[in-house]
C-alpha cells in the first residue's frame, strides 16, 4: 500500500477523538478503557447494545466518553452513530474499525445467506463508515483543528495468510484490506489522512465465542482432514494459552498512532501484523511469495517486452 499520505509525518492532536466499533468485548472494550485513561482524549464507543458499554468510563472520564449504539449491517445505524458523535465532539481523528466475527466451516457447506452476512459485518460495515470517516477528516476537522485523521481497519493475519476452515472470513478480510490499500491510494496528501491495516494474529477475547460454526460437508469429515485437524487446535484450550492477550494488544494499535508522533519513524504504517504470531505468519507468507514470483518470472514476463514509464511509476516500480 503505497499511499503518499503514509509517508507524511502524522501528529495526533492532545485531545483527539476516537469512533471505535465493536467495544462490548475483547479488543474494542480494551482499546476503549485504555484511551479513557489518557486525561484528554475523547471516545465514542459503539457497540450493538449500548448496555454493554456501561463499565467503560473511568473516573473524570464521562465528559469525554460517548457509549452509543451501532450495528455495522445497518445504513441508518451507522448514519445515526456518526451523527451522534459529531453532534457531541464536532470531529473524528481516529476511526478503528474494530467490530466483526469468524465463520469456521468447510467451504463447501456454506450457504449463501451464511456467506453474505459476514460480509455485511466484516466487510461492507468498515467500508461504509470508513467513507464518512474520509469526508469528515477531510470536510469538518479543519473547523475545530487540524485537517485529517487515520483510519485503522482491523483485519487479521487471516486477511493475509490462509488456514483450513476458514475460508470466507479469509476472503472478508482479504477483502478489508483490498478496500484499505485502494482507498488509501485516492487520498490526496493535502488532506493529511493515513490509513493502516491492522492485523491481529490469536487474542484472548470472546472473539472465539462470537464465531458462527458454519455447517460441515460430509467428504470432510475424517479426522485427519485439514480442516478437522485445524479445529481441534482450536477447541484446545492449550493452544490458546499462547495467544496475545486483548489489553497489550489494544495497546499496539494506539502505538500504532502515537507514536506517529513520538517515534522516530514519524508516520503511520501501512499494515501492521500484532502479535509473535502475526508477524511470523505474515513474514512467511512474503517470503513464500517473493519465492514463487521468481520461480514463475520467465512466464510472468512472457507476455510484454518492456513497461512503459508511466506504468512503472503507476505500479510502484
Amino acid at each position: 500500500m503505497d499511499s503518499k499520505a503514509n509517508k507524511l509525518p502524522y501528529n495526533l492532536p492532545d485531545d483527539a477523538v476516537w469512533f471505535i466499533t465493536g467495544c462490548s468485548t475483547g479488543i474494542g472494550n480494551s482499546l476503549a478503557k485504555l484511551l479513557l485513561q489518557h486525561p484528554t482524549y475523547r471516545v465514542v464507543a459503539t457497540a450493538r447494545k449500548p448496555s454493554t458499554l456501561s463499565q467503560l468510563g473511568v473516573p473524570g472520564s464521562e465528559d469525554r466518553l460517548l457509549a452509543t449504539a451501532l450495528d455495522v449491517t445497518s445504513t441508518e445505524s451507522i448514519d445515526a452513530a456518526v451523527a451522534a458523535a459529531l453532534s457531541r465532539f464536532g470531529r473524528i481523528d481516529v476511526l478503528v474499525n474494530n467490530a466483526g466475527y469468524g465463520l469456521f466451516g468447510d467451504a463447501e457447506a456454506c450457504t449463501r445467506e451464511t456467506e453474505r452476512a459476514l460480509f455485511e459485518t466484516n466487510l461492507w460495515g468498515p467500508v461504509a463508515l470508513s467513507k464518512h470517516a474520509v469526508r469528515i477528516m477531510r470536510e469538518e476537522n479543519p473547523k475545530t483543528g487540524p485537517i485529517g485523521g487515520v483510519i485503522i481497519n482491523v483485519s487479521s493475519m487471516g486477511g493475509f495468510i490462509t488456514v483450513p476452515s476458514h475460508t470466507f472470513y479469509h476472503a472478508s478480510k482479504f477483502a478489508l484490506e483490498g478496500f484499505t490499500q485502494g482507498f488509501a491510494k485516492e487520498m490526496c496528501p493535502e488532506w493529511n489522512i493515513h490509513f493502516c491495516i491492522a492485523e491481529p494474529g490469536g487474542v484472548q477475547t470472546e472473539f472465539s465465542s462470537n464465531v458462527n460454526p458454519g455447517h460441515r460437508h460430509p467428504a470432510y469429515d475424517a479426522p485427519d482432514t485439514p480442516s478437522r485437524i485445524i479445529e481441534s487446535y482450536l477447541a484446545n484450550p492449550e493452544s490458546r494459552k499462547y495467544w496475545a492477550k486483548s489489553e497489550p494488544t489494544a495497546r499496539a494499535m494506539i502505538e500504532i498512532v502515537t507514536g506517529a508522533k513520538e517515534g522516530a519513524k514519524g508516520r503511520i504504517p501501512a499494515r501492521v501484523p500484532i502479535g509473535i504470531d502475526a508477524f511470523t505468519a505474515v513474514k512467511a507468507e512474503a517470503v513464500k511469495i517473493s519465492a514463487e514470483l521468481e520461480e514463475f518470472k520467465e512466464l510472468s514476463v512472457s507476455t510484454q517486452i518492456e513497461l512503459s514509464e508511466e506504468l512503472k511509476t503507476l505500479v510502484g516500480h
